[in-house]
């Protein structure tokens, strides 16, 4: 008789955090014999891997904890259950309490201890864990196997920085993520290398606050973002370097620097603002002004002239007046975005903003979102317009949606459409842009040099 191989689907929310922090549960299970499927039909563990940035995150956990304990009910199959990431942080063992169908709570930095919990559910006892601190968690993430990376693509993201120092009064990632820490050069230098032999060409640094980087160098002093940079751009294979989320207060002008002086460092920076009224970014304790923003985007700026700007907004924050909208307005338009996230503001238990009085009418926060987004499409759509005709490197890294055509992105992270005979997923092509569709650029090759993809080495894990 075959033994049953035990299926894992992992379904994240939110940020790119979490696509990392799914992937490395995965490569946690993976020797325990499990393998990941794309439903929860069929799956023997489900794990919901929240998000506790949006609003009612909880409440929309326990909506699809609901809807499983109800597949449960109709199909007489009993997958175990866990909520993992920072809504299992924030909630712990109130989990448990309100949805009897988790068999287990484990925090953003105590994943890597999964198979002992399952060992623990196994056993009825229902284990919550949130106790371990980020470099416990650095020191035992999972390494995984060439397979796998070769399974999921040719960009991966790579974290090097996780909690934050800044709190900003309507975030709870320092209640949820904790205090700063940064991961060893070795550390990442490492991964980084096992996942360009396995073909991956593209890798973004992930951080809360990535700019705040100081992990443990070679030499043993702490080193800058700029500087680790510096050292994986001389990894031979890969092509491409990117790095998020940054916070203006931590851009210096060695960071600076490195996007005029490394060629694989793509041209796009995303550098959150979240308001253009002085008064409103003292009360979001953010300690810039929106004139210091500017002049950071400035030097930004003349330092790589083809840079692409993304920001993030909130609006209808706690006493923001039209006025202050006004500002956040003003700033967009000086900014010039090419692209940016735009939200209302939603309060966050436990967060000082929550209890802060003049909260802003959802009606009113509608219509300013409205106008931001309006504007924000504009420049995105007046920017992608203006690289018609260029040339661009596009990484090709997906089938297309049509027969002969493949899918890439371009240096300023937009999905781009190709017709490229000959050429592979992995190779970076010097392309045309043709013409701009509602997501995506069309681009045809230019007929210059390529970056073939070479074929990963079959390296044991």
């Amino acid at each position: 008789m075959t033994a049953h191989t035990p299926k894992l689907f992992v379904k994240s929310y939110g940020c790119q955090m979490n696509v990392y922090d799914a992937e490395r549960m995965a490569d946690a299970l993976a020797p325990e014999g499990y393998v990941e499927t794309q439903s929860a039909d069929d799956a023997d563990l489900i794990i919901l891997n929240t998000c506790h940035i949006r609003e009612k995150a909880a409440e929309k956990v326990y909506s699809e904890l609901g809807r499983i304990r109800k597949m449960k009910q109709e199909t007489g199959r009993s997958p175990k259950v866990a909520v993992a990431g920072c809504v299992a942080q924030a909630e712990g063992a109130e989990i448990l309490k309100r949805a009897p169908v988790v068999d287990l709570v484990v925090g953003p930095q105590s994943y890597h201890r999964l198979p002992e919990l399952l060992r623990e559910a196994a056993e009825g006892r229902r284990p919550v864990d949130t106790e371990f601190s980020v470099e416990d968690k650095f020191d035992h993430l999972s390494r995984p196997a060439p397979k796998a990376i070769r399974g999921r693509r040719v960009t991966a993201f790579v974290t090097v920085q996780e909690g934050c120092d800044k709190f900003c009064t309507f975030c709870v990632v320092p209640y949820t993520r904790g205090a700063e820490a940064s991961r060893s050069v070795a550390q990442i230098v490492a991964e980084t290398e096992r996942l360009v032999a396995a073909g991956v060409r593209e890798v973004t640094l992930l951080g809360q606050n990535v700019d705040a980087f100081h992990g443990e160098g070679p030499d043993g002093r702490a080193w800058s973002l700029a500087r680790l940079l510096e050292r994986l751009a001389e990894v031979e294979g890969l092509a491409r370097l990117r790095y998020t989320t940054s916070h203006p207060r931590d851009m210096d002008d060695d960071l600076i620097a490195a996007h005029r002086d490394l060629p694989k460092l793509m041209p796009y920076l995303h550098l959150p603002v979240q308001s253009g009224s002085d008064r409103i970014l003292a009360a979001m304790n953010r300690k810039h002004t929106a004139d210091e923003y500017l002049r950071l985007i400035d030097k930004v700026r003349a330092a790589r002239p083809d840079l692409a700007l993304s920001g993030d907004f909130i609006v209808g924050f706690p006493g923001e007046t039209d006025a202050d909208f006004e500002a956040t307005m003003a700033i967009a338009r000086a900014a010039d975005y090419a692209s940016a996230f735009t939200f209302k503001y939603s309060p966050r238990p436990g967060t000082p903003a929550s209890d802060m009085a003049g909260q802003v009418e959802e009606t009113v926060k509608d219509e300013r979102l409205q106008r931001l987004q309006a504007l924000i499409s504009e420049q995105q759509s007046a920017f992608a317009r203006s690289l018609i005709g260029r040339r661009i490197d596009v990484l090709l890294d997906r089938p297309g949606r049509h027969a002969g055509q493949l899918a890439g992105r371009s240096p300023y992270l937009q999905p781009v459409q190709i017709v490229a005979p000959g050429a592979n997923l992995g190779d970076v092509i010097d392309a045309v842009v043709t013409d701009v569709g509602a997501n995506s650029l069309f681009a045809a090759p230019a007929g210059g040099a390529r970056d073939t993809h070479r074929e990963p080495a079959e390296a044991t894990a």
